[in-house]
């Protein structure tokens, strides 16, 4: 090949390259051109945020928070997944997602198959009456009917809080039939509308609702709530994790976010015609129904994120790790129940999947014009402690039974009513589940085999039910009005099993009981 030939060729196959290259490189350059003659040249970054429309979400995907966080240079991205809980865990991991949301339980279950790739920065919400338990009267009048009807049928929605509310309540009050994983109980709904629908029908004899279904049930006779949200506390809890690496590259991004959700969420408290309005067009639903899901819902604003779940002390007082109790709660319950044979969490530490740093600097520094940090925040605060009227013993007759909490045997010194050291770490651990449920009262219930006595016995089942009532008062600084102690000898046997030795049975009518007792209205 002659060199003229050969320079025709090297120039021929520099022009394709130049051609190629241009062909690839065009597009690049027209966006920069076009982001430079624009206003997204001012623009940091985007940021996206996996959710649902769920209504607890909407102050963290609103027009309002949207509009601040452009003015600080961030475009918000919200993505529905329709709450597909494990796909919003694997966006979050392959960095498709920055933040995402969700209920601790979800995160602590679909988080260990992807390796927890986030971490809890800040508390949404806490279901306050969005979500409950709705039974047909006739069927099931408290808990502990659960336990004695073995072909009752439950409609619940699978993957969805009220799926962890029924966890919960089997693990707390150990019922049999929502132990069952496999059993004939469940029939799954799609969405709480279904699961109404299929309890109005009679397909069904209980039913877990969510707001406004709740509201809708309740206007329905026959219909009657057997336990809510409204009278538990931190068992449902909404989050907002942020990708790790996301959260150690972008610091600023981090904050900016959290300053304006709260200056958001203080907006729409305050201007709460808008909020309804924007609300029902968020979740797809009418006003009328956006004030009922609103009145089930507490938004956490950045004080009582701090002091209350993060543990920031305030003016000499410390402050309480709520977000803490309520992982390892809720991981106790899952474990319990059978989602996991141990703690699916890192090293099993709690800690390994919050990160406060952002919110406590945020609290710390102050946000000028929003929040001042020493002000009482907003008026939906929940109180640590309902605080309880003294009754007489015909209202704590007149009481609705809940149902008896799940409680291994409380043992005593044989033939006395002081508590053996085994007795009271059963009675620490029934404490951890009592936590969750804060406005009932307990009537604390000592009962006895038939053998010896009656009148001895009678008085020996009264002495342990007020032993263990003083431990709880004393040990936990319970309000004494909160607690009945009775003792009713061998009045009221439980059933025998079959095939059981009778020793095995006596030893078994001998035993102190703990009811959730709730107010009539």
């Amino acid at each position: 090949m002659n060199k003229h030939v050969k320079g025709a060729l090297v120039f021929l196959l520099v022009g394709m390259a130049l051609m190629v290259g241009f062909y690839y490189l065009a597009p690049i350059l027209m966006e920069q051109q076009q982001v430079q003659t624009s206003d997204a040249a001012h623009e940091k970054g985007s940021i996206s945020i996996g959710m649902d429309n769920f209504v607890g979400y909407f102050p963290l995907c609103s027009p309002d928070l949207k509009k601040r966080m452009l003015t600080a240079g961030y475009l918000l991205r919200c993505v529905d997944d329709k709450a597909n809980y494990n796909q919003r865990m694997a966006d979050l991991k392959s960095g498709v997602l920055n933040f995402a949301v969700g209920t601790v339980d979800s995160l602590i279950l679909t988080g260990p198959r992807h390796g927890f790739p986030g971490t809890i920065i800040a508390v949404l919400d806490e279901s306050k009456g969005v979500d409950a338990i709705v039974a047909r009267a006739d069927d099931v009048d408290n808990l502990d009917d659960l336990k004695a009807k073995k072909k009752i049928k439950i409609a619940v929605t699978p993957d969805s809080p009220s799926s962890h509310l029924l966890k919960a309540v089997g693990v707390h009050f150990g019922i049999p039939t929502l132990m069952d994983r496999a059993g004939g109980w469940r029939v799954d709904a799609d969405g709480s509308a279904d699961a109404l629908q299929k309890l109005l029908d009679g397909s069904v004899s209980v039913a877990v609702l969510w707001e406004p279904d709740v509201s809708r049930a309740l206007s329905q006779k026959g219909l009657k709530k057997i336990l809510g949200t409204d009278q538990t506390s931190k068992l449902i809890v909404d989050i907002l994790t942020v990708n790790r690496r996301f959260s150690e590259e972008n610091p600023e991004a981090v904050e900016t976010l959290l300053s304006n959700y709260f200056r958001s969420l203080k907006y729409y408290q305050q201007n709460e015609t808008e909020l309804i309005r924007q609300m029902s067009e968020y979740a797809r639903t009418d006003e009328i129904q956006a004030k009922a899901i609103l009145k089930g819902l507490r938004w956490i604003n950045l004080h009582d994120n701090a002091t209350e779940w993060f543990g920031v002390s305030l003016a000499g007082v410390a402050g309480a790790y709520g977000l803490f109790d309520t992982v390892e709660a809720t991981t106790h319950i899952l474990t319990d129940y059978g989602d996991f044979n141990s703690s699916p969490l890192p090293d099993a530490d709690p800690r390994r999947v919050t990160f406060s740093a952002p919110l406590v600097k945020l609290f710390r520094q102050g946000m000028s014009g929003t929040i001042n940090v020493g002000e009482d925040p907003h008026e939906g605060a929940a109180e640590a402690s309902p605080g309880f009227p003294s009754l007489s013993d015909a209202q704590w007759a007149s009481l609705r039974d809940v149902g008896t909490l799940k409680v291994r045997p409380i043992l005593f010194i044989r033939g006395s009513e002081r508590l053996s050291l085994e007795g009271k770490e059963q009675l620490d651990k029934a404490v951890e589940a009592l936590k969750s449920y804060p406005t009932f009262r307990i009537r604390v219930e000592g009962h006895t085999n038939p053998r010896g006595d009656a009148a001895a016995n009678k008085d020996l089942s009264r002495r342990r039910a007020e032993a263990v009532s003083q431990y709880l008062k004393v040990t936990y600084k319970m309000d004494p009005n909160r607690i009945q102690a009775a003792g009713l000898g061998p009045e009221r046997p439980l059933p025998r099993a079959s095939g059981e030795a009778q020793r095995a049975y006596y030893e078994r009518l001998s035993r102190v009981e703990l009811h959730l007792m709730a107010e009539v209205f």
